[in-house]
């Protein structure tokens, strides 16, 4: 018995009823294993050209104020009062003292920076204000006549402008206040 259990395993097994499964190599990876192991070929072309396009260098805060040009604050100019930014625009060149006492738009000659529509708008009303107090001083004043009192309001006022502020002369030239 021993030899036909060994004679019928014999049989079968060179019949080919048992086999061997057939293994399938697949060498493409699908869509899914390409994005995960790193395959970007859209990002990597828009990388390549982007490297191939010139674009300025920024300067760095030391190099813009060796050309004298303020960098833009990182934060927001808290705790100036308008005094301080008016100062600052006299200073700079972007706004001077005129002979009539307004303040007077010179931003052609603004030194470093240019100017907001806040400060153009700070402008007008320091302005207006200075207007409203020469309006004040007539009617306090009605034996003196208006210009009198523009022009020593302003020899006073002259007196406080910042050291190194726009001021206009008498003959109308510009020039920084000497102090």
């Amino acid at each position: 018995m021993k030899h036909r259990g060994l004679l019928l395993w014999a049989a079968l097994a060179t019949s080919g009823c048992i086999s061997a499964p057939e293994i399938v190599m697949v060498d493409r990876a699908t869509a899914l294993e390409e994005q995960a192991s790193g395959s970007f070929k859209d990002v990597e072309q828009r990388l390549a050209r982007a490297g191939m396009n010139p674009t300025p260098v920024p300067f760095t805060p030391n190099q813009l104020e060796e050309l004298g040009i303020q960098p833009t604050p990182l934060v927001e100019n808290i705790g100036r009062t308008p005094a301080d930014r008016v100062d600052d625009l006299l200073r700079r060149h972007c706004v001077g003292e005129g002979r009539d006492g307004l303040l007077v738009n010179t931003r052609r000659r603004c030194q470093a920076g240019r100017m907001t529509a806040d400060d153009v708008a700070l402008v007008e009303r320091v302005n207006r204000s200075r207007q409203l107090l020469w309006k004040w001083m007539r009617s306090a004043r009605p034996d003196v006549p208006e210009e009198t009192l523009r022009r020593n309001w302003h020899k006073v006022h002259a007196e406080g402008v910042v050291c190194g502020g726009w001021v206009e002369a008498e003959d109308g030239t510009w020039g920084e206040k000497q102090c």
